[in-house]
């Protein structure tokens, strides 16, 4: 079984979400309002759009390959290609790929230690390559049809073929993907059977996702065409020159990424009520991945058409660029992650912590763990956040009461045993790891983090059902393995309010040090200013964006300007060296900046 196929882009039946596909022709969007879809430029004309384009690049060609992702209609694909070749009179030989892969009871048996057995959230990275999923010797007779006008590989993995010809990569941004599951109409890669999107859900994180990633590693110089195919009937291409000229700019310039959004049991409503291109269908919005680069994808617009390609494709290219001197500790990884929490006028979040260094590298394959900060964007009076123990906590009886809740679903008095700090807007909030937290109700929480994003241990959810109308699973015990019982009362405030300190000052601004705790390899700070100020990367990227104000101005020393809003976040690469913010609004801007720690002198 494949993955089914749609006729219809505005066919709701192939995706499951409220969110809208991404336009391939943005419409006109209001100055100074935070934007669903930044682009990067590229020249004119050259975002290709259509089948027949499509087509018209494969025409000349005896053999051709096309691989992509995990989730891409591939059967539709190759009827609305094969028909666009007809009408130009050329009828294509058509080799599906997956006709070499190892059974789906091989690859089972192959990636069943990584999936974590009964754990319904958590398993471990794969740590093998593509090939695994495939039968050498099947592929090696693969070979163009010596009588066909042209012969078409296609299929994820294709370009493990060597072939003479041009190679296609089609794409597809991680939240369609996580859409189309929903709606039931994808299968894990080497699957012949439709699990639930839960289930997928890890398999795509643990499995398919790393073992697709390292593969696209290997091919970012040899694709010539990218193919963004997220719009059944309405692709987009580029040539691998073109792409990848825009990558070396976007690697020494200013970018953002393409945010997305989720609605969550206790999501609240202040997203929903400033960004004014979201649905209006969904309850709230408990989630804005500003920049959770695992999922996030990069566009790309000519003036006419736009394309987008997942942020792979930047590091795979450029991450040298990217993080200067620490891409050797980072390889692959963009280490820092921006996302908004949103409970005004919703509830509080799970009582939470992360996972210890050692633990998530032993039980989960990861290299570096999910410290996180939470930095305040906007909160209602009488508002709180819950942060560290109280002074007089017995673990013990934490436990109990927790476990008698999950067994009985009864109510626990979480400040008996949890700390509480008022939230004030613009304060960082220090969460290392173990740190036992939750942001209370009525907070815009900017959550600055390390980039690992799904490894929360949830203790207590306040007895609610998740927007499908069943608990979300919790995991006390590996909570109470990873939780540490020193940051209590006093200490637990020393340790866990940053304490702001201007670091430089000028005439009209000033940069404040927002320091973190010793175990985030990250830092903070905050530009304030009223014309403009300068920044210098000092050999980190800086990820960034506007807390107070309207619109600031980028301008990087190598000639490129751009417009960033309120609440839009954006990347300087390390290779960018310095840049200019420059206060386009009425009054007084800030920025936040997060950046990599300087590695200690030997």
């Amino acid at each position: 079984m494949r993955n089914r196929s749609t006729s219809n882009q505005n066919d709701v039946a192939f995706r499951k979400s409220n969110q809208r596909l991404a336009p391939f022709r943005p419409t006109e969007e209001v100055d100074q309002a935070y934007s669903l879809y930044p682009a990067f430029p590229v020249p004119s004309e050259m975002v290709k759009y259509g089948f027949e384009a499509i087509a018209g690049q494969v025409a000349s060609h005896h053999a051709v390959r096309i691989d992509g992702f995990v989730g891409v209609f591939w059967e539709d694909f190759r009827e609305k290609l094969k028909e666009a070749l007809s009408r130009i009179n050329i009828e294509a030989t058509w080799i599906d790929v997956a006709l070499a892969q190892n059974s789906p009871s091989e690859i089972e048996s192959i990636i069943k230690p990584f999936l974590g057995g009964d754990d319904p959230l958590f398993g471990t990275r794969y740590i093998g390559e593509l090939i695994d999923f495939f039968d050498a010797s099947r592929l090696a007779a693969m070979i163009p049809d010596g009588n066909a006008t042209v012969t078409i590989l296609y299929g994820c993995g294709s370009a493990l073929v060597e072939w003479e010809g041009p190679l296609f990569y089609v794409d597809l941004p991680k939240n369609e993907l996580q859409y189309r599951s929903r709606a039931g109409n994808v299968l894990n890669l080497g699957s012949d059977s439709c699990a639930s999107p839960k289930e997928q859900y890890k398999r795509f994180y643990f499995v398919d996702w790393p073992i697709l990633n390292r593969h696209k590693a290997t091919l970012i110089n040899q694709v010539d065409w990218f193919v963004d195919r997220q719009r059944p009937d309405e692709p987009t291409f580029i040539s691998g020159p073109i792409l990848r000229d825009a990558l070396d700019r976007m690697s020494t310039n200013v970018f953002r990424v393409r945010p997305w959004f989720e609605a969550g049991p206790w999501g609240g409503q202040w997203l929903k009520e400033r960004i004014n291109q979201l649905p209006r269908e969904e309850p709230n919005y408990a989630w804005s991945f500003e920049l959770i680069t695992p999922e996030n994808g990069i566009a790309f617009y000519d003036g006419r058409h736009q394309l987008e390609l997942s942020f792979d494709w930047l590091m795979y290219h450029n991450s040298r660029e990217v993080l200067g001197e620490s891409a050797s500790r980072f390889g692959f990884d963009f280490p820092i992650r921006f996302d908004f929490l949103d409970t005004f006028d919703g509830g509080n979040l799970s009582v939470q912590c992360h996972p210890r260094q050692e633990y998530i590298q032993e039980h989960f394959g990861e290299s570096f763990t999910q410290d996180e900060t939470y930095y305040l964007v906007d909160c209602k009076p009488g508002s709180e956040v819950y942060l560290g123990f109280q002074e007089d906590i017995d673990p013990d009886k934490f436990r109990a009461e927790l476990e008698q809740s999950y067994r009985n679903s009864t109510p626990v008095d979480v400040k008996k045993f949890v700390n509480t700090v008022p939230a004030r807007q613009h304060e960082l909030l220090l969460i290392p790891n173990g740190t036992i937290h939750c942001s209370g109700a009525d907070i815009l929480v900017l959550e600055i983090s390390a980039t690992p994003y799904i490894f929360t241990f949830k203790m207590y959810d306040w007895l609610r059902l998740g927007l499908d109308g069943v608990p979300r699973p919790l995991n006390i015990e590996r909570a109470f393995e990873n939780l540490n019982f020193e940051r209590r009362g006093d200490e637990a405030l020393r340790q866990l309010i940053s304490r702001p300190k201007v670091i430089a000052e000028g005439g009209d601004w000033r940069v404040v040090h927002l320091p973190t705790h010793k175990e985030h390899f990250y830092d903070v700070h905050r530009y304030e200013f009223e014309t403009e100020i300068v920044g210098e990367t000092d050999g980190s990227p800086h990820a960034l964006m506007l807390v107070e104000g309207s619109t600031v101005m980028v301008e990087t020393q190598n000639g490129m300007t751009q417009r960033f809003n309120f609440i839009e976040t954006f990347v300087v690469p390390a290779a960018a060296d310095s840049y200019k913010l420059i206060n386009l609004g009425k009054s007084p801007a800030k920025v936040i900046k997060a950046f990599i720690k300087a590695a200690d002198p030997l």
